[in-house]
């Protein structure tokens, strides 16, 4: 007999390989090159140069392409090759803007700036929302977690004042109470099972100081990894399967040979940040970055 863990392993498979949302995958050949003109970056490890918010990059052509797309990382622009809209460059290009070039109507630039990373944030929690229904364990929770969604999306259709408008904070505060409380009812059930079970780690809280931290083969099943700093940590072979990562920050983070097959709440930015190689085993529907081993 199936237990509600396993029965929530197995939707997660069906539901990410059926990929239900290609909307929330980013469509360059539909976007005005907003990543590349709206958001600021400053020269370090991941960018080469200084570019403020509003000024287009200086490798963004003009039909909208990047000049050195097949070298971004040897030409130290490795914070592109991870950056992830979700969707929300063609949704502000298309839908919100009409396909209103900014280039050939630039009184439209600085507005259609703007509202690109608001409907980024909304596009993100439509990427959680969506995951969340998945959860066989979280369906007393379904109908909230529906309405959440449906209310994000009336908002990712609103006019570009609207948007602009909008208490993106308030709205966050309330769909992350539901995601919270789907991330609980989902690990509850692993965690219950791995209670006094020798060599667990201690459990961690939400922003957990990780930097570094040496967790090869860690048992990290059902961890509270929300918003957790993993930079540079070695996580080679960890068992992360049904671990809320949501927020957490995977730079540099070695996943050689790790279990992230049923990890909740990840995001390809998340996996494109970090280090991995042909064993690392990450969820269906999920790609293996070009840079990993």
């Amino acid at each position: 007999m199936m237990s509600e863990h396993d029965n929530d392993l197995e939707y997660v498979k069906t539901s990410r390989s059926g990929d239900p949302r290609p909307d929330l995958h980013a469509d360059c050949g539909s976007c005005f090159g907003l990543c590349c003109a709206a958001l600021p970056f400053a020269a370090s490890a991941d960018f080469a140069i200084d570019k403020a918010a509003g000024e287009p990059c200086a490798n963004l052509q003009p039909y909208y392409r990047c000049g050195v797309h097949n070298s971004l990382r040897e030409l130290g622009f490795r914070g592109c090759t991870v950056y992830d809209c979700l969707g929300a460059g063609q949704q502000v290009s298309r839908v919100t803007f009409g396909g209103q070039d900014w280039r050939q109507a630039p009184h439209s630039a600085k507005q259609m700036f703007e509202v690109f990373p608001i409907m980024r944030q909304l596009h993100e929690l439509l990427w959680y929302l969506t995951e969340a229904l998945t959860f066989q364990s979280a369906r007393s929770i379904h109908d909230d977690l529906s309405e959440a969604l449906e209310e994000t999306e009336r908002l990712t259709r609103l006019d570009p004042d609207s948007i602009l408008g909008l208490d993106v904070a308030a709205h966050r505060a309330g769909v992350n109470a539901l995601l919270l409380r789907a991330s609980e009812l989902v690990r509850s059930p692993v965690l219950r099972s791995q209670k006094g079970a020798p060599g667990r780690r201690k459990p961690y809280g939400r922003g957990a100081d990780l930097i570094g931290a040496k967790l090869r083969g860690a048992d990290l099943r059902g961890a509270n990894l929300r918003g957790a700093y993993l930079i540079a940590a070695d996580l080679r072979e960890a068992d992360m399967r049904m671990a809320d990562l949501i927020g957490a920050d995977l730079r540099d983070t070695d996943l050689r040979g790790a279990n992230l097959t049923d990890s909740i709440f990840l995001t390809q930015a998340q996996i494109n940040s970090a280090k991995g190689d042909v064993r690392t085993k990450l969820p269906p529907g999920f790609s293996r970055p070009g840079h990993w081993l």
